[in-house]
C-alpha cells in the first residue's frame, strides 16, 4: 500500500508590510525569531534591529517587507534594559550561561560597600572606552569574535567609545549562589536599570563593574525593555502574534508610516513633492541635521531624506525612495 504524500504547511497570507515587536522569551537567539516570523508573517523578508543574546528577554524589533529598509535606522537607536549584575564570580561570557573562571571568595564579597559600588558604577556612567565582551558577534578578520572563542583562540577586541546615559542600582542583595564544582559561595545581587547608546555590551558592564570591585561580575538576567521609539507596552509574544494571525487571518503589522513615525522625525510633503520624489528628484531642505520620513497628504511614507549641499545649495535629497511613481 502506498502511503500518502505528506501534506506542506498551508502558507499563510503574507503579511503587510512594518514593524512588529516581539517580547523575545528566554533560550530564543533572534535567528530563532526571525524563523518563526517568516512563517506567521508568510514571507521570508524578515529582518530584526539589533541582536539579543539568548539568554536575554524583552523588546526586540522586526521588519517586514519594505520595513527591513528601516531596520538599520533603528539599530542606531538608544536602549533601556533592566539587568542583575552578580558580584563575586567572573565567567568566560561575562553572563550566566558561561564557563566560572573566578570566584571571589567572601573576603573580597565582604569588602564591597554600598559606597564602593555607587563609585565604580559612576565611573561607568557617561561617555565612556569599553572593551567588547570577547563572545560578541562582532568580525575579527571577517569571522564572528564568539565563533573564534567557541574555536578556543584568544580574541582581543579594541576599546569603543559607548555612551551609559543612565545607570541605576535599584536593588543589592547578599545572596548564596550555587558553584559547579565549588560549595556554594557568598556573591552580590544587583539590579540595575541602564540607558545605553548602540554598541554597548549590557554584559561587559557587568565585567568591568566587577572587576572594578575587585570582586569579578556577570549577568544573571537581561531584559531589553526599550529600543529607541518601541517599548515593552507595544511587545506581543510571539504566541500571542500566532493567536491574532490565526483569528484574523494574517499577521497584523506596525504600518509603514506609523514605524517611520516612531523612528524618525516627520516631514508633510505636498503633492508636487510627493510627484518628485516617486521619480528620485531632490527636494527643499527639511532644516534638520538628522534623516526625516517624508509622507504624503494621505500619510503614506514615501521617502527618507537628508539635508545636504549640491552645487552651492541647501537640498533634500532621498536616500531611500518607499514609493516611487508608477
Amino acid at each position: 500500500m502506498i502511503s500518502p504524500t505528506p501534506q506542506a504547511p498551508v502558507r499563510r497570507p503574507t503579511a503587510d508590510d512594518g514593524f512588529v515587536v516581539v517580547d523575545k522569551p528566554q533560550g530564543w537567539t533572534s535567528h530563532d525569531v526571525v524563523g518563526r516570523m517568516r512563517r506567521l508573517a508568510g514571507t521570508r523578508k524578515v529582518g530584526h534591529a539589533g541582536t539579543l543574546d539568548p539568554m536575554a528577554t524583552g523588546v526586540l524589533v522586526l521588519g517586514i517587507g519594505k520595513a527591513t529598509r528601516l531596520l538599520t535606522y533603528v539599530v542606531g537607536a538608544d536602549k533601556d534594559y533592566d539587568a542583575t549584575i552578580r558580584l563575586g564570580v567572573a565567567t568566560t561570557t561575562d553572563d550566566a550561561e558561561g564557563a566560572v573562571v573566578t570566584v571571589a571568595g567572601e573576603g573580597a564579597v565582604a569588602r564591597v560597600d554600598r559606597a564602593a559600588l555607587d563609585a565604580a558604577v559612576a565611573e561607568l556612567t557617561g561617555d565612556i572606552l569599553q572593551v567588547p565582551t570577547s563572545v560578541s558577534a562582532i568580525k575579527v578578520d571577517g569571522k564572528r569574535a564568539y565563533a573564534r572563542v567557541r574555536a578556543g583562540e584568544e580574541v582581543a577586541l579594541q576599546a569603543r567609545s559607548v555612551t551609559v546615559s543612565r545607570f541605576d542600582v535599584l536593588d543589592v542583595r547578599q545572596v548564596t549562589a550555587a558553584v559547579p564544582d565549588v560549595e556554594d559561595v557568598p556573591v552580590i545581587d544587583v539590579d540595575v536599570r541602564v540607558t545605553v547608546s548602540s554598541g554597548t555590551y549590557v554584559r561587559a558592564l557587568a565585567r568591568d563593574l566587577g572587576a572594578a570591585l575587585g570582586a569579578g561580575g556577570h549577568l544573571t538576567m537581561l531584559r531589553r525593555t526599550r529600543v529607541g521609539g518601541y517599548d515593552l507596552a507595544g511587545a506581543r509574544t510571539l504566541e500571542q502574534m500566532e493567536t491574532q494571525a490565526d483569528a484574523d487571518g494574517t499577521l497584523a503589522t506596525i504600518p509603514l508610516a506609523e514605524a517611520a513615525r516612531g523612528t524618525f522625525p516627520v516631514r508633510e510633503l505636498d503633492e508636487v513633492e510627493v510627484r518628485a520624489l516617486g521619480y528620485g528628484q531632490w527636494v527643499e531642505p527639511s532644516g534638520r541635521p538628522d534623516v526625516v520620513a517624508a509622507l504624503s497628504p494621505s500619510g503614506t511614507l514615501v521617502a527618507l531624506l537628508e539635508d545636504t549641499r549640491r552645487r552651492g545649495e541647501n537640498l533634500a535629497k532621498p536616500v531611500l525612495v518607499l514609493a516611487p511613481a508608477s
